[in-house]
């Protein structure tokens, strides 16, 4: 185990009707003036949004409200949001949605306390130091920006989806009803799912040697959504199935299952491109890559998908042929997605083998030319694993 620093100070507020409780926490945590950032229609169709704007005027806190993020979220609002924060004095951001919301929430509690282009935090050149705070209501277990101190957005300059992190950025606090998730379509809570078993196995996968007890942790969280998700796609309005998830979505990304290992990133960074280019979900994009990837990394390390094979899908160990078990583990991994209704490869995306090139050369590799931290990827492995995605 290599040495580390965890630090994760957000307040979570878990259970029923605990939105009612939003305008206490942003005063306890010292806000006045609050922007309300929301995506589309379903938070005001929902009253959510009205319960949150009582909360606050019986907490005696000022508001104003920027609505209208959109799935895999863009730079025009946040610059939208960045004026309107300075015109009105804005010193306290709640974001009520889903990771969307909450990423370009903090996009834009960054470009406030900055004097450049808030783009520069998540191009490289600048390091996040200082943003007004953040609490979010969570509506979607899926991106787990709720726990994190992690945020993604899309330029539209380009179509370039990239992102930043910073202990600054971390929510002040969540509060995470289960009951908010439960008007989800199905195929949203495959998506969200999808992205909670995402940034475990970007954990997972590591060159670091005697994790036991995180990678017990990671393989509990998997089981759990292996074993929950099924249930609320049968029956949306199973809350204890809810409950659990909504969970997991926050243990997988706030790094409590991280710690310690080093950690690879390589299959986010490849879906960015895809949902970047065709605005789709995160999470179906991430059905799509993750087995691709796990397919041609395997050899790197047999024996620790074996190990995901057995005590993640159950596979019995074949010791005389360790790959025909890690195999067997990453088909169990693509079975289980189909089985919830995601997409598996290109063309159920609505991806296209004619932009294969594109996406290889928006991905970006940086100075090394390489990327990832389990296997270091070049620009042609990346290709190859667009390839094998068709």
């Amino acid at each position: 185990m290599e040495n580390f620093s965890f630090y994760s100070p957000t307040k979570f507020v878990f259970g029923k009707e605990t939105e009612s409780r939003c305008g206490a926490l942003v005063k306890e945590f010292g806000g006045s003036k609050v922007l309300i950032h929301y995506g589309g229609g379903s938070v005001v169709r929902s009253g959510l949004l009205d319960r949150v704007k009582k909360s606050l005027t019986e907490a005696g806190v000022q508001f104003c409200e920027l609505g209208g993020v959109t799935p895999n979220p863009r730079s025009g609002k946040v610059y939208e949001g960045i004026e309107l924060c300075k015109k009105e004095n804005v010193d306290f951001i709640l974001a009520v949605g889903g990771g969307s919301s909450i990423d370009s929430a903090k996009a834009i509690a960054l470009g406030v306390c900055y004097d450049g282009d808030f783009w520069d935090f998540y191009s490289g050149k600048a390091r996040p130091k200082k943003a007004l705070p953040v609490g979010t209501v969570l509506t979607i277990a899926a991106a787990g920006s709720e726990g994190s101190g992690d945020s993604v957005i899309t330029h539209e300059n380009g179509m370039l989806k990239r992102g930043a992190s910073g202990e600054c950025i971390r929510p002040k606090f969540s509060i995470l009803n289960p009951q908010l998730t439960t008007t989800l379509p199905a195929y949203q809570t495959a998506c969200g799912a999808t992205d909670i078993m995402a940034h475990v196995f970007e954990r997972y996968f590591t060159n670091t040697t005697d994790v036991q007890t995180t990678d017990r942790l990671c393989e509990a969280v998997l089981l759990s959504m292996i074993e929950e998700t099924p249930k609320v796609i049968k029956d949306p309005n199973d809350y204890q199935a809810r409950a659990n998830i909504m969970w997991a979505g926050m243990v997988a990304h706030n790094n409590i299952v991280g710690v310690g290992r080093e950690q690879d990133w390589n299959s986010h960074g490849i879906e960015h491109e895809l949902s970047a280019l065709y605005d789709c979900a995160h999470g179906a994009g991430l059905a799509v890559i993750m087995p691709a990837w796990m397919t041609y990394v395997v050899d790197h390390n047999v024996m620790r998908f074996a190990q995901m094979a057995c005590r993640v899908w159950n596979c019995k160990m074949d010791f005389s042929d360790p790959k025909k078990t890690a195999l067997e583990g990453i088909a169990a991994f693509r079975s289980f997605l189909k089985s919830i209704g995601m997409p598996i490869n290109f063309s159920e995306l609505g991806a296209k083998e004619s932009d294969i090139p594109y996406l290889v050369k928006t991905f970006g590799l940086g100075e090394t030319g390489k990327t990832g931290g389990f296997v270091q990827l070049t620009s042609k492995d990346v290709e190859n694993i667009y390839r094998l995605a068709l």
